[in-house]
């Protein structure tokens, strides 16, 4: 499945250009997070890609929700699906411009942040730097995890979430912490006074993460 995405390629690529692959929100679009593009290193390839599943009001989604249903609150089929696609495309983008010695980096919201705790956890080698804001691990996609500490050292993680969100609760957030904790990885995190999205604090403390 290949999926579209919105681009933003530094002056010179070298093998060695840190790439960065964007994942939205539920409802949401591939513009959203590629706003983020202003601020980030001049020197690094920015994707961000559009999920495969149309919403309502001209959005789009990785799988389904069902809010009635905390027990199958997401469509895991869908998810694996998206999972797949999300993999195929961040190893065909990779090849194509050449990035034989960069590792990839991971911004996720929500949704998008869900896919990325499963991307960097399964595929610890392929990834540096991930950050995961207003989101949470979803177990049902972390059965096959890799968790040889030694594989997962080059992981950074930042983490955020908003003291108020009314969509994915705090409690779901704080999991991430425990998780990342248990498995030795290097990790950041931040709560905010906000609800479910990033405030100004936790936007420059996000930028901050990947300029390091």
């Amino acid at each position: 499945m290949n999926l579209d995405y919105l681009v933003r390629e530094p002056e010179n690529i070298t093998p060695k250009t840190p790439i960065l692959f964007m994942l939205h929100g539920y409802g949401s679009n591939e513009q959203d997070l590629f706003s983020f593009r202003e601020t980030l290193p001049a020197d690094w390839l920015i994707i961000s890609f559009r999920a495969p599943k149309d919403t309502q009001f001209e959005g789009y989604s990785w799988y389904d929700i069902d809010f009635n249903n905390p027990e199958n609150f997401i469509d895991i089929d869908q998810a694996q699906e998206s999972l797949n696609a999300v993999l195929e495309n961040i190893l065909k983008i990779v090849n194509h411009y050449g990035l034989t010695e960069s590792r990839a980096n991971l911004c996720g919201f929500s949704q998008g942040g869900i896919l990325c705790y499963a991307l960097s956890l399964k595929y610890p080698d392929l990834f540096n730097y991930v950050a995961c804001l207003s989101s949470y691990p979803e177990e049902k996609l972390l059965k096959d995890i890799v968790k040889d500490k030694k594989k997962l050292e080059k992981l950074r993680f930042f983490v955020s979430h908003g003291t108020d969100d009314a969509v994915i609760p705090l409690e779901w957030g704080r999991k991430a912490a425990d998780l990342l904790y248990e498995l030795g990885c290097y990790f950041t995190f931040r709560e905010y006074m906000s609800g479910h999205g990033v405030n100004q604090k936790n936007y420059i403390d996000l930028m901050d993460f990947f300029t390091k």
